[in-house]
């Protein structure tokens, strides 16, 4: 018999996500505190949204809070920064970018 350990997230008595490891699990209540602040934040500003809008779109903002953040530090669009990020990176011999290195190591 195996012995599984679940993390699970529960929000108003609802479970939202099951995860294997407590770190993924504490980054996504997290991420669903941060989404409840923007929720409530934009739902108190001028903006004529329902809450179902601010809800969607504090959820959205949670979930990309790097972009947010990159848009709010440089005030440019993060596609902009990652194509010429791109663009200023030499091109490269290998097939696929994709796949790690392997580095051998000498046993003791």
């Amino acid at each position: 018999m195996a012995i599984e350990i679940k993390f699970v997230v529960v929000r108003k008595g609802e479970e939202k996500m099951t995860f294997a490891s407590k770190k993924e699990a504490e980054a996504y209540d997290k991420m669903l505190d941060m989404a409840e602040a923007f929720s409530h934040w934009l739902l108190n500003s001028v903006t004529q949204l329902d809450e179902t809008q601010a809800e969607n779109l504090g959820l959205y903002l949670a979930e990309h809070k790097d972009d947010v953040q990159h848009i709010l530090r440089t005030s440019k669009s993060p596609e902009a920064a990652g194509a010429q990020a791109a663009a200023d990176e030499p091109e490269s011999d290998e097939a696929d970018a994709d796949t790690k290195k392997i580095r051998a190591v000498k046993a003791a």
